[in-house]
C-alpha cells in the first residue's frame, strides 16, 4: 500500500511536469492518466468542468466542415483518467512521437508538439524530471526539518565494529573504530560507509585507543562486500539481553535482562549478530524438513548464557520465523541534528545530491552478472518500504524513489525523457530533425529494452522469493 501510494504520486507529479510545460506552451495534451488503461478504463472525464470553474477558454478551436458543407466548431480539450494498470501513468502529448503510438498527419498543426521551437519541445520532455528531481529535494529538507536526522556516528561506536574474514585479511580486527578514510571522516554505518572503505586507498581506525592505519588496493567491490555472510562490518553489539517480549520461547526458558549469551547450538557467540548469524543458519535445516517433525527439530536450540557467576544451558524451540525473543543492551546513544526551516534546504539538497551521486556510483556494478542479479522490481521496491506505517520512512522511500525516478527518465535512452532530450540536442545542434520513421523505429527499440529491464528485475524477484537466487 505504501509503495502503491508513493508511486502513484511520484507518477502523477511528473506526468504534471510534463503537462504543465505543455499547456504553457500552447501544446494540446489529449489525455492525462494515472496507471495505465488498455482497453478499458475505471473512470475518465473531459476538462469542460474545469474550464467552466476557471472561466477559461478551450485549448483549440479548431474549424471543420460537416458532410453537409457547413463549417463547425470541434471542442480539443483534455481527458482525465484513472487506469486499471498501476504501472505508470503517461501525458498524450499530440504530435509527439512516444509510447502513445498515435498517428501523425502530414499536415503539422499549430497546436502540435511538432510544431513548437526546439527550447519548448526541449523544456516539455525535461518536465517531469525536473519536477521529480525538486521534489525529492524538498522531500528531503521537509524531513530533515520535522524529524531532523538522527544515526549513531561511527566515533561514539565504542567498541568497534566486526569484520568478517575478508575484512580481517585486509588488516581490520574486530573492535577496531572506523575514524576515516584518506578522502573524509566516516559519519554512520550506511551504504556510504562501505562505498567509502571500496574507494579508499587508507583507512584509519581507533585499536584499544591506539590509532592504527590500514593501507588498501581503492578497488574493492561493494556487490562482494554486501553478499559475503556475514556481511564485511557491522556494529560490534554485545549479546547480552535489555528486554524479553512476552510470549516467546524467550520468556518461556526464564532468560532476564542481563543474561549474556555465550552459545548457540555448541557455536561460540561473541555479539548479538553473531548469535542471529546461528539462528540464520537454521534456515537451509528448515527449508530441507519434509515433515512437521522435522521442522520441529530444526527450531530446536541449545542455548548457554550467564547470569551474573553462574552458567546455565537450556534448550527450547524458536518461532516459526526462527526468533527467540529478546531485544539487545542498547550500548549506543544516537544523536539527532535538528535543522530550522531556512537551513533545512541546503542540508535537505547536500542529502539528496549524496543519494543521488551514491546511486549513480554503483550503477557500474549492473554491467557485471553480480550486478544483473541484484537488479529487482516492484517487489523489491516495495520490501524496501516498513511493514508498519511509518511517515519518516515513508517519506524518505518516496524521496529516494523521486531522485531515482528522475535519474533514470533522463538516460539517453529512447522511450525515455532522455532518448527525446538527446534527439533534441542533436537537432539544436545540427539544425536539422531525425526523420519521423527514424524516431519510431528508436522508440521501439528503447521500448523493448525497458521492457527486457523489466522482465529481469521481476523475474529476479520471482527467483529470489523462491529461493532458487
Amino acid at each position: 500500500m505504501q509503495f502503491l501510494l508513493a508511486i502513484s504520486l511520484l507518477v502523477l507529479l511528473h506526468e504534471l511536469g510534463h503537462f504543465t510545460f505543455a499547456k504553457l506552451f500552447k501544446v494540446r495534451v489529449s489525455r492525462f492518466y494515472l496507471f495505465f488503461n488498455p482497453k478499458f478504463h475505471i473512470a475518465s472525464t473531459y476538462d469542460t468542468w474545469v474550464r467552466r470553474l476557471l472561466r477559461l477558454s478551450p485549448t483549440v478551436v479548431p474549424m471543420k466542415k460537416d458532410e453537409d458543407g457547413k463549417e463547425k466548431k470541434e471542442y480539443v480539450g483534455t481527458e482525465y483518467g484513472l487506469g486499471w494498470l498501476p504501472l505508470g501513468g503517461y501525458c498524450a502529448i499530440d504530435g509527439m512521437i512516444d509510447e502513445t503510438n498515435q498517428k501523425l498527419s502530414e499536415v503539422v498543426k499549430p497546436w502540435e508538439f511538432r510544431a513548437k521551437p526546439t527550447w519548448q519541445r526541449l523544456l516539455i520532455m525535461v518536465g517531469g524530471v525536473l519536477v521529480n528531481f525538486l521534489l525529492a529535494l524538498f522531500i528531503y529538507s521537509m524531513v530533515l526539518f520535522y524529524w531532523g536526522e538522527t544515526y549513531v556516528p561511527l566515533s561514539g561506536m565504542t567498541k568497534g565494529m566486526e569484520f568478517n574474514e575478508q575484512a580481517k585479511a585486509l588488516g581490520f580486527q574486530d573492535g577496531d573504530i572506523l575514524i576515516s578514510t584518506d578522502q573524509k571522516a566516516f559519519k554512520k554505518a550506511d551504504g556510504d560507509m562501505f562505498r567509502m572503505i571500496c574507494n579508499a586507498k587508507q583507512v584509519n581506525v581507533l585499536r584499544q585507543g591506539q590509532p592504527v592505519t590500514i593501507n588498501m588496493s581503492g578497488d574493492l567491490s561493494l556487490i562482494d562486500m554486501a553478499q559475503t555472510v556475514p556481511i564485511f562490518a557491522r556494529p560490534l553489539i554485545p549479546a547480552e539481553v535489555d528486554s524479553v517480549m512476552p510470549g516467546t520461547p524467550a520468556e518461556t526458558i526464564g532468560l532476564m535482562k542481563g543474561d549474556k549469551i555465550l552459545a548457540a547450538n555448541n557455536k561460540e557467540v561473541k555479539s548479538f549478530y553473531g548469535f542471529t548469524d546461528e539462528l540464520s543458519r537454521l534456515n537451509d535445516v528448515l527449508a530441507a524438513a519434509k515433515t512437521e517433525a522435522d521442522s520441529l527439530q530444526a527450531r530446536q536450540l541449545t542455548l548457554v548464557y550467564q547470569r551474573g557467576e553462574t552458567l546455565d544451558t537450556v534448550t527450547t524451540t524458536l518461532t516459526k520465523d526462527l526468533k527467540l525473543g529478546f531485544m539487545p543492551v542498547q550500548v549506543y546513544e544516537p544523536v539527532t541534528v535538528e535543522y530550522g526551516f531556512l537551513a533545512s534546504f541546503p542540508a535537505g539538497v547536500k542529502y539528496g545530491w549524496n543519494t543521488l551521486s551514491s546511486y549513480v556510483s554503483d550503477l557500474k556494478y549492473l554491467f557485471s552478472s553480480d550486478g544483473v542479479k541484484q537488479l529487482g522490481g516492484f517487489g523489491a521496491i516495495g520490501s524496501l518500504f516498513p511493514a508498519a506505517w511509518d511517515w519518516h520512512q515513508f517519506w524518505l522511500m518516496t524521496a529516494f524513489l523521486s531522485i531515482i525516478l528522475a535519474f533514470m527518465n533522463i538516460l539517453p535512452i529512447p522511450a525515455l525523457d532522455g532518448g527525446h532530450v538527446l534527439f533534441l540536442v542533436y537537432e539544436m545542434i545540427t539544425r536539422r530533425k531525425p526523420s519521423e520513421k527514424f524516431m519510431i523505429k528508436a522508440e521501439y527499440v528503447g521500448f523493448g529494452i525497458l521492457i527486457l529491464l523489466m522482465v529481469v528485475a521481476n523475474l529476479n524477484d520471482i527467483l529470489r522469493w523462491l529461493k532458487i537466487m
